[in-house]
């Protein structure tokens, strides 16, 4: 039976691509694309023409039973961002849960994705962490940073640079115990660049060097936070099996 492939595309070096993806996008029947010219300069590097459907957020509902009947018709369907991994906090997810739901296979290549090498970057702990992809740009916002203020583990999220300074403000009057702060822009592109510093520090930064680019935000965890849950399981009871 025909296949769903979910195909990460490079976030800047078109060199970042794998084999694997060239391979699957070169046999695939129909590509899906978020936007069909920034994929179309893609497959033109590639050498791939392929018939391309716009798959985004404004009509993924409306074709989805287009696309699914394609694929129950014998034709593998590869569906491409415009840039990293498509679920991601890009199209993706609405399809891949009705091809689950309906018995169709999805085959989910390994590729690029901008927060994974920003949050090595950063320097801060990476075996425990949350990502929140894009905080709302205006109503609940606040509240979801209250919340994030309180977790121990380290804070992933995706911010634009019209937002990017307001974030930092909000940052800087809701995490009371000053956090560095990890922020990421052109992650594989040639003006790829990584500041670090306390939300204070960044803003500073930010008023001399105005944002530019798209920025991966990494957020050191509550370390008041860790050292309180540290403490309490170090006193919890302990209970044996009776065979002492």
């Amino acid at each position: 039976m025909a296949k769903l492939f979910i195909v990460p595309t490079p976030i800047g070096n078109l060199g970042d691509i794998t084999f694997r993806a060239v391979e699957v996008l070169k046999t695939a029947d129909m590509i899906l694309a978020e936007d069909t010219r920034t994929s179309s300069v893609l497959l033109n590097h590639l050498s791939i023409k392929k018939p391309l459907l716009p798959y985004h957020k404004f009509n993924e509902h409306g074709i989805l039973g287009h696309i699914l009947d394609r694929i129950r018709a014998g034709n593998d369907v590869a569906l491409v961002s415009d840039a990293g991994t498509p679920g991601i906090s890009d199209p993706g997810f609405l399809l891949v849960r009705e091809c689950v739901a309906q018995g169709i296979d999805v085959e989910t290549l390994p590729g690029a994705t901008a927060f994974v090498p920003a949050l090595i970057d950063s320097g801060f702990p990476c075996d425990k962490f949350c990502f929140e992809g894009f905080l709302p740009q205006k109503k609940g916002k606040q509240k979801i940073l209250q919340q994030l203020a309180q977790e121990p583990r380290t804070i992933v999220f995706y911010e634009s640079p019209y937002r990017i300074v307001k974030t930092l403000e909000m940052i800087r009057d809701i995490f009371l115990h000053e956090p560095q702060i990890s922020v990421s822009r052109e992650i594989s592109k040639k003006f790829e660049e990584t500041v670090r510093g306390t939300a204070k520090e960044l803003l500073e930064h930010f008023a001399v060097k105005p944002p530019k680019g798209e920025f991966v935000v990494v957020v050191e965890g509550n370390r008041d936070k860790k050292s309180k849950n540290s403490d309490a399981m170090e006193n919890l009871p302990s209970f044996t099996d009776g065979r002492e």
